[in-house]
């Protein structure tokens, strides 16, 4: 799920609402995009919701416009994020006659402190540098496989992730009191003086901080007007301890760790795609205003995005690692240029288009995608002279 946001009110959009911004532009009305992937990376379905939808909301829908697009197939896997990771969207996978495999949710972590603590019984993920890379420096990631309730859980341990989840809780938690202490100055200089509103206000800082938050406890003295905080170090503590690990839980029981892992890494594409369709196809923002406007904009986005797909696998499948950006890079360098020769006896002029001749790059592309090299074949087109009383234009 992503979301994309609108410029202008976009008042006769319906689904055009205020929600969590994906773009970091909660300031702008939007609509979230739910997109779902095959192993190749290939769209097979994409639904548009609301904006205040909430992913996981959207899973059955989702499920529903997968099932009418590719027919039922019992016993394939689902993957997907934290944010459909919850019990009720487990079960709606499992009544289709599905398999799942998500990442579990934060707090799911802690039932396993011990055992991410524990150094035994882990395996290393060997990860191999792109080809086009060699030198390319690949963070460890270490794996161990349990198993409770019928459930496999594999605990991760990445260095990567490490760095990023404490960056995260540090820059969060800044942020968090700096909110928490322009609160507390208001409320003690009256300009905030009923008490609800206060713990509304406070209530949406425990909101738009939800990763720290927790280890903070808020109170308001209304005697006094003094909003206070106190550090909950326990609950901190376990937090530092479990930077860079998560947890991944499937129903299969029958794949390895390593097998699990891998297969979850393949969601990763369709952050791929998002960014794709975001960026180099110019989905965003979206300037339509009316309902099927906007809806016909991101099908083409997507559409495009299947082309896109479809260039990077016919490179994969030749030994090519690459990507569209790059492949776009290089193409841009082979252009179309209009050879204009002088007026005739009939005040005619001559315009022939004609592609420049490609350099070995270029053939290479083109030979990957099974497209002649000649791309544009010269075609004659007479142009009568402006300033001339004939018909403007003959072949």
């Amino acid at each position: 799920m992503t979301s994309t946001y609108f410029e202008g009110q976009a008042k006769a959009n319906p689904q055009a609402k205020r929600g969590y911004s994906r773009d970091k532009r909660p300031d702008c009305k939007q609509v979230v995009v739910g997109l779902v992937l095959d192993r190749d990376g290939f769209p097979k379905a994409h639904e548009i919701f609301d904006g205040n939808m909430q992913d996981r909301r959207s899973l059955d829908k989702m499920l529903d416009a997968l099932e009418k697009r590719t027919g039922k197939r019992l016993g394939a896997t689902v993957i997907v994020d934290r944010g459909m990771a919850f019990d009720e969207n487990l079960e709606q996978i499992r009544k289709r006659g599905l398999h799942y495999l998500v990442a579990g949710l934060q707090p799911e972590r802690n039932q396993w402190l011990d055992e991410l603590e524990n150094d035994e019984g882990w395996e290393n993920i060997v990860r191999i540098p792109s080809p086009r890379n060699p030198f390319q420096k690949k963070t460890r990631v270490e794996i161990k496989r349990q198993q409770k309730d019928g459930v496999v859980y594999i605990l991760c341990r990445s260095d990567g992730r490490q760095d990023k989840d404490r960056a995260i809780r540090e820059t969060q938690e800044t942020k968090l009191i700096a909110d928490l202490q322009k609160l507390q100055q208001r409320a003690a200089k009256g300009r905030l003086k009923e008490e609800n509103k206060i713990h509304r206000a406070s209530g949406r800082l425990q909101e738009r901080y939800p990763r720290v938050s927790r280890y903070y406890e808020i109170s308001y003295d209304a005697a006094n007007k003094n909003l206070s905080w106190k550090e909950l170090a326990d609950k901190k503590a376990i937090a530092k301890k479990l930077d860079g690990s998560y947890v991944l839980k499937t129903d299969r029981r029958d794949l390895t760790a390593d097998e699990i892992w891998r297969t979850y890494i393949l969601l990763t594409r369709v952050e791929d795609a998002f960014r794709d369709i975001k960026s180099p196809l110019m989905e965003r923002p979206i300037f339509h205003h009316l309902q099927d406007r906007t809806q016909t904009h991101i099908f083409l986005c997507v559409l495009a995005y299947h082309l896109l797909a479809a260039i990077e696998h016919r490179f994969l499948q030749a030994g090519v690692h690459t990507s569209w950006w790059t492949i776009r890079q290089q193409l841009s360098t082979h252009q179309v240029i209009t050879i204009v020769l002088p007026e005739d006896e009939h005040g005619r002029i001559l315009k022939i288009p004609k592609a420049t001749t490609p350099e070995p790059e270029h053939r290479q592309i083109y030979a990957t995608l099974r497209i002649p090299a000649d791309v544009l074949q010269p075609l004659k087109a007479w142009y009568q002279n402006e300033c001339s009383d004939e018909k403007n234009l003959k072949l």
